[in-house]
């Protein structure tokens, strides 16, 4: 199994692992409401260096992935960011990530923990002759999350980069540690959300100085499962559990944010557009709040009366609303807030209603 460079600084801080994409990684720090306080409140700090991280290189880097990933990138300039997916000829959902646009590469980072998926499509497409390279960064990158109100305050002392005009996947380069690293504005946990992507060789540097100087602001350390609460509050879906090749982009409402109707050609693209013109998305992606204390598995069937209408493809319980919350995929005949369907749990249907995303926004 694989471990981040900040294995022992986590074991030191009295974590809990559990395996994730094949990386042990932390799953808490002894107190999951503390730490999805800390986020809510002040500020959390959370190690993602277990994600697929892909560099890629070359004078066709642009034009190749425009080629074959969902989403128009020809409009970036550096220092700005996009999300975008890799869909099958079907139009499904193999992978989904975000897109770093720089001067010399081009960087992208799985929005969920998938592994070594994306790199291994996109190398599928990597044709003899074009003048692009790929490099996986999954172990050579670290990658850190910094959560809360009082974030930009933590960056900006721990590092000196003033991070208060950055929108959502933007981002500006930094020199921490002696290491050349990007300062991300991303989306998380419906708070501020910072990451810093950078070589691992600076990652213990850049953790020990974050949660030294953080201190005075409330920074804590915080595992998965405070992560998975929040980002599931917030409405966040996540390749994996959420995005995959049981659907198409426009059943997770990803229109506008990670596939183009426009660009013209890629893998999937007719799909997609004919489901936009005639408008036949057959299921949403809704949120559903459980009646009891009982979080259905993924894969939990959802039923209106006794038709089975859908599944559960992610759930938690919120410390936010002090209820068990899910991701589902209803037909769209049952995914209007307030409808009541039941979950299928070991044999046993339990009551649940269909709620608007996001749970929770930032006041």
């Amino acid at each position: 199994m694989k471990h981040s460079l900040l294995h022992n600084h986590h074991a030191q801080l009295g974590a809990s692992f559990e395996e994730v994409a094949g990386w042990e990684v932390a799953a808490h720090y002894g107190d999951v409401a503390a730490e999805h306080r800390a986020v809510r409140q002040a500020a959390g700090i959370a190690d993602l260096s277990h994600r697929g991280k892909i560099r890629v290189t070359g004078e066709d880097r642009v034009k190749w992935l425009q080629s074959i990933i969902s989403n128009d990138i020809l409009p970036l300039t550096p220092g700005q960011g996009r999300y975008s997916s890799f869909l099958t000829h079907k139009g499904k959902m193999l992978t989904y990530f975000r897109l770093y646009m720089q001067t010399d590469a081009v960087m992208l980072e799985d929005v969920g923990e998938i592994g070594e998926i994306t790199f291994q499509t996109l190398r599928k497409f990597l044709l003899y002759g074009t003048k692009a390279k790929m490099e996986n960064c999954a172990e050579s990158w670290g990658l850190l999350l910094v959560s809360g109100p009082k974030a930009g305050q933590v960056i900006q002392s721990a590092f000196g980069v003033d991070v208060t005009d950055l929108k959502p996947l933007t981002f500006v380069t930094a020199q921490i540690g002696g290491n050349h690293a990007l300062v991300i504005r991303t989306e998380e946990t419906g708070e501020t959300d910072m990451e810093i992507l950078l070589p691992a060789a600076g990652l213990v540097a850049a953790w020990t100085n974050l949660l030294e100087t953080g201190a005075q602001y409330g920074l804590t350390a915080i595992g998965s499962h405070a992560l998975e609460a929040l980002r599931m509050e917030a409405g966040i879906p996540k390749a994996g559990p959420d995005l995959n090749e049981d659907i198409v982009p426009p059943e997770a409402h990803l229109e506008g944010k990670a596939f183009s109707l426009s660009k013209g050609c890629y893998p999937g693209q007719e799909v997609v557009a004919r489901m936009d013109t005639y408008g036949n998305v057959r299921r949403h992606l809704v949120g559903i709040v459980m009646k009891d204390s009982t979080v259905p598995p993924k894969g939990a069937k959802l039923f209106s009366g006794d038709r089975e209408v859908g599944w559960i493809s992610s759930a938690v319980h919120s410390p936010q609303l002090n209820h068990v919350i899910a991701f589902g995929f209803p037909l769209r005949d049952f995914s209007a807030p307030g409808t009541a369907l039941t979950v299928e749990i070991d044999g046993t249907r339990h009551e649940a209603t269909v709620h608007a995303l996001p749970f929770y926004t930032q006041s």
